[in-house]
C-alpha cells in the first residue's frame, strides 16, 4: 500500500491515505516470501493496510509497543477464565452432591448393620449370638419364619386343565327361500326355545297354499258325486237294470277319487309347512351370536353360515383332562352313585369362576398322552363360563380325616430326598426327612416323619444347616420393618444432618452464594469493587459480565 522506511520501527504513510501516520504490529507470513506487517492508521480512522519492508525478517524495534497490543486479546481471556474454573467447580458439586444424597442412605443401614453384628460377636457379649448365647462362642443366630405341623382333615384334590363347552351349539338356518324382510332379534341377546327370530316373505307360499287348498276342495266334490252314483248304480243293480260291469267300473272311480283327496291333502299340508317356516324360530333357548344375515338379503336353504349361532350356557360343560394313574379313584366314587364336587378357576388358577359336579369320563384313554377326558357340568347362572374359555379344574376325589398338614413352602428337596428343618426348643435345627402325601397349593400331608405340634421352617431356609441355632421371626413384625420400595430411604436423617431446610430456602442460599463467588472473582478480573461488596440478595442469579 505504501512504502515503508528502511529502518525497522519508523513510522510511514499511507499514499491511499494522505496524513495518516502507520506503524508495524502483529507480524504475518505471506506467500511471496517477504515479510508484512497489519499496519494500524490513525485511532479515530481505524483502516488496516499492508506495509511491505526491505528486510527478509522484522526487527523489533520497539518491542514494549508490541506487548502493549497484545494486552487487550489476553485480558479478556483472562476474564473469562474465573467463570469457566466456576462452571466446572459447580459442576463437581454438583455431581458429588447426587452421588452422596443416593448412597449415604444405602450405605447407613448397612453401617449400621455391621455394627449390630460386631457388638454381637464382642468378646463377652451375652445374649443371642454372643460369647454366652446359645451359639457359643462367636456364633450369630439366623432370623427364620416357622409354622406349627397341624392336624386337620386334608381334601385330596386332581388338578386339570380344559375348555369350556355349551351343552347345545346350534346355527340357525333358513328353511326356505326368499327375501329376509325382518330381524326380530339383538346380538348377544338370551333367546328361548320357539323365539321368532327372522321373518321372510311369506306371500309365494301363502299362494302355494291357497292353490293346494283349492286342488282339494275340488277332488272332494268329484269324489262326493262319485260315491253318489255309486250307490244309484248298486240299486239298479239289484233290480237287474244295469251290468255288473259299471257298477265296477263306478267303484274303482270312487276310489281313485280318494286317492286324488289325500295326495291334494298332502300338497295342503306341505304348503301349510313351507308358509310356517317363513318364520324362523330359536331351535335351543341360549345366548344368541352375531347375525351372518341383514334384512332385504336372498337367503336359501344352501347357505353354509346360516343366520346366526346360539350357544347353550345354562348349564354349561367343562371338558378337562387328568393322568391316567388318577382314574381309579375317580371311577372307584363314580360307581358308588357320589358325586364328585369340581371348580372352575381362571387361567391364572386364583379366582374361582364356578363350582358344578362330574358327569361323566370318555370312553378310552388317550395313549398320546397318557390322560383321559372329563366331562363336568356347572349351572353358570351368572354367566361367568363363556364358551372355549380356558379353565384351570380342580376335582376332590377323597377327604383325609386328622391328617398331618404342614404349609408347602416348608418342604425341602435335597440328595436325601424330601425333608424339612425341624427348630426344637432350644431354637437349633434339625434336618428331617418326610413322606409326603396328597396336598393342594397352599399345604401338603406328610404320611410319614413329622408329629403335630412341631415347628418346620417356612422362611429363610436357604441360610440353614444342621445344628445352627435360629431366631424365630414374627412375620408380620417383620414385614412392617421393611421399607417400600416406592419409599425414599434416609430422608429423616438428612433432615437432620444440615439438609433439613426447606428447599427453597436451601436454594436460594446457594444461589446467594454462588452470586456472591462470582461476583467476587469479578472484582478481581477488575470489575467493580461496588457489585462485588453489594453482595446479591438471596436467591438472585449472578450476573453476566458486561
Amino acid at each position: 500500500m505504501f512504502a515503508a522506511p528502511g529502518a525497522a520501527g519508523e513510522r510511514g504513510t499511507d499514499p491511499k491515505l494522505p496524513g495518516t501516520m502507520c506503524r508495524r504490529v502483529l507480524p504475518a507470513a505471506r506467500a511471496d516470501g517477504i515479510t508484512a506487517y497489519f499496519c494500524l492508521s490513525h485511532p479515530e480512522n481505524p483502516i488496516y493496510a499492508f506495509c511491505r519492508v526491505a528486510s527478509q525478517e522484522p526487527v523489533m524495534a520497539n518491542p514494549e509497543e508490541n506487548q502493549q497490543a497484545k494486552q487487550p486479546t489476553s485480558g479478556k481471556a483472562a476474564s473469562h477464565r474465573p467463570r469457566l474454573i466456576a462452571a466446572a467447580l459447580a459442576v463437581l458439586l454438583a455431581g458429588g452432591g447426587w452421588y452422596w444424597y443416593h448412597h449415604r442412605s444405602a450405605a447407613a443401614p448397612d453401617a449400621q448393620g455391621a455394627a449390630a453384628g460386631a457388638g454381637a460377636r464382642a468378646p463377652g457379649a451375652s445374649g443371642p449370638g454372643g460369647r454366652g448365647g446359645p451359639g457359643g462362642p462367636g456364633a450369630q443366630r439366623s432370623p427364620v419364619v416357622v409354622s406349627t405341623v397341624a392336624r386337620r382333615n386334608m381334601d385330596v384334590i386332581l388338578n386339570g386343565l380344559g375348555n369350556v363347552t355349551p351343552v347345545a351349539n346350534v346355527t340357525v338356518r333358513v328353511q326356505v327361500s326368499g327375501p329376509m324382510l325382518k330381524v326380530l332379534f339383538k346380538e348377544g341377546q338370551m333367546v328361548k326355545a320357539g323365539d321368532v327370530l327372522a321373518e321372510i316373505d311369506p306371500r309365494p307360499f301363502q299362494a302355494a297354499l291357497d292353490q293346494a287348498v283349492g286342488t282339494l276342495a275340488r277332488d272332494r266334490a268329484l269324489l262326493e258325486n262319485a260315491r253318489l252314483d255309486q250307490k244309484r248304480y248298486r240299486t239298479l243293480l239289484a233290480q237287474d237294470s244295469v251290468s255288473s260291469q259299471q257298477v265296477d267300473t263306478q267303484d274303482a272311480l270312487v276310489r281313485q277319487y280318494e286317492g286324488t283327496v289325500k295326495t291334494d291333502q298332502g300338497n295342503v299340508d306341505n304348503a301349510r309347512l313351507q308358509l310356517g317356516y317363513t318364520r324362523v324360530l330359536a331351535p335351543v333357548s341360549g345366548r344368541i351370536g352375531l347375525r351372518q344375515v341383514d334384512p332385504g338379503n336372498i337367503v336359501s336353504t344352501t347357505d353354509t353360515n346360516g343366520i346366526a349361532l346360539i350357544t347353550q350356557v345354562a348349564p354349561i360343560a367343562v371338558l378337562y383332562t387328568i393322568p391316567e394313574d388318577n382314574l381309579p379313584s375317580v371311577l372307584r366314587r363314580l360307581n358308588a352313585g357320589e358325586q364328585l364336587p369340581v371348580i372352575a378357576l381362571d387361567r391364572q388358577a386364583r379366582n374361582k369362576l364356578a363350582e358344578g359336579t362330574l358327569l361323566t369320563t370318555d370312553n378310552q384313554i388317550d395313549t398320546t398322552t397318557g390322560t383321559v377326558k372329563l366331562k363336568a357340568i356347572f349351572p353358570n347362572a351368572d354367566g361367568m363360563l363363556f364358551p372355549n374359555q380356558f379353565v384351570n379344574v380342580r376335582t376332590r376325589v377323597d377327604t383325609l380325616e386328622d391328617a398331618t398338614v404342614i404349609p408347602v413352602a416348608a418342604v425341602q428337596r435335597g440328595q436325601q430326598g424330601t425333608f424339612v428343618y425341624v427348630v426344637d426348643d432350644n431354637n437349633q435345627v434339625k434336618v428331617q426327612n418326610v413322606t409326603l402325601g396328597p396336598g393342594d397349593e397352599n399345604r401338603v400331608s406328610v404320611a410319614k416323619g413329622l408329629e403335630p405340634g412341631q415347628h418346620v421352617v417356612v422362611d429363610g431356609a436357604d441360610r440353614l444347616k444342621e445344628g445352627m441355632t435360629v431366631e424365630t421371626v414374627d412375620p408380620a413384625a417383620r414385614a412392617s420393618q421393611l421399607v417400600p420400595a416406592s419409599q425414599p430411604r434416609g430422608r429423616g436423617r438428612r433432615r437432620e444432618g444440615g439438609w433439613g431446610g426447606a428447599s427453597g430456602s436451601g436454594a436460594a442460599g446457594a444461589s446467594g452464594a454462588s452470586g456472591a463467588g462470582g461476583e467476587g472473582r469479578r472484582h478481581h478480573n477488575g470489575a467493580s469493587a461496588a457489585a462485588a461488596g453489594g453482595g446479591a440478595p438471596a436467591g438472585a442469579a449472578p450476573q453476566r459480565p458486561q
